[in-house]
């Protein structure tokens, strides 16, 4: 159970259907029989069990951050719905914030109570895809990513390669502090916590410098070119999500693929072992990690205990760069 005991009464899936509590609030659950991925069995009472187990360590990497929500009402081999304006249905108590766009306006959930992971999941919304922005100053990245995405889950080897490539260079080179997850595909994103106070153009500018030095270096296993044909059997270094609204899978969020992966954060040494396997981080297995007294815990606690200037280190990046 979560250490700050996030986890709600009557979440369990042998409950059934019916009301449950979190946080002073009551949702009402229904069809938790539902099956959600046909292959393994894992129902929807399965999926809020699980994010009620890890809201605990899952609310700090969500709070204050609109979402766009991957719902599955009729289970993994049916229609996705991506969601980002809140259904009028939805109950007050769901935090919002308003994200301008070019013709208006969208209502966006803001998840910041177990209750609204909870009803989320009540309503089959299997992924978390969440701003890297912060709301009241959504322009203002507060941290960025990039994509490590190889050809096909065989090569997961090269992304990890790659991840520990790019580590070397943000932590060895610029004196940086770098986080990782698993994708629940066949990836990895590496994650740099900003201190917010650059727009969005100036920090994809800045990750763009930083995978074409990566590419450049290691021609033979990176590539930042987005046309796949172009790619050929390298790792793709993508910094596209790294724009005003964009968003990236949601650290803790399950994915709505076979086994119910979870992209997962990672310590740097686990990275660094070559039998890492992704599939081992699942729905399953993923709330026994986290509580864990000792590692691996949470590898995610605290980062942004460590954010930084990105005008220091563009400044760092382009010295760098002309050597």
């Amino acid at each position: 159970m979560p250490r700050n005991g996030a986890r709600p009464s009557g979440t369990g899936k042998q409950d059934g259907d019916g009301p449950v509590t979190a946080g002073g609030i009551t949702v009402e659950l229904s069809r938790t029989g539902k099956v959600l991925f046909p292959a393994d069995g894992i129902t929807k009472g399965d999926l809020i069990e699980y994010y009620a187990e890890v809201a605990g360590w899952m609310l700090p990497h969500l709070r204050e951050r609109p979402l766009a929500l991957a719902r599955y009402p009729d289970g993994t081999g049916g229609e996705r719905i991506f969601a980002k304006n809140v259904p009028a249905y939805f109950p007050e108590w769901v935090s919002r914030a308003e994200v301008a766009k070019q013709d208006g306006s969208l209502s966006q959930v803001i998840c910041d109570k177990p209750a609204t992971l909870i009803y989320l999941a009540n309503q089959a919304c299997i992924e978390l895809h969440v701003f890297l922005s912060r709301a009241g100053r959504l322009h203002c990245l507060d941290q960025v990513v990039v994509d490590l995405d190889p050809p096909g889950p065989e090569r997961f080897g090269d992304a990890r390669q790659a991840a520990l490539l790019l580590r070397d260079l943000l932590e060895g080179e610029l004196g940086l502090t770098t986080f990782v997850k698993t994708t629940g595909g066949k990836g990895l994103h590496v994650h740099l916590p900003l201190d917010g106070r650059s727009d969005a153009d100036e920090a994809r500018q800045f990750t763009r410098d930083v995978a074409d030095l990566l590419a450049a270096r290691h021609p033979d296993l990176l590539t930042t070119a987005q046309r796949k044909d172009q790619r050929g059997d390298r790792v793709y270094a993508d910094i596209m999500r790294n724009a005003y609204a964009q968003t990236v899978v949601a650290a803790y969020s399950v994915r709505a693929r076979p086994g119910a992966p979870v992209a997962t954060p990672l310590h740097w040494d686990e990275v660094a072992n070559p039998k890492l396997d992704p599939g081992d981080f699942t729905l399953r297995t993923v709330p026994g990690r986290l509580d864990q007294a000792g590692k691996p815990g949470d590898p995610w606690a605290g980062r942004y205990r460590h954010r930084f200037s990105l005008a220091r280190a563009s400044s760092k990046l382009t010295r760098l760069a002309a050597r």
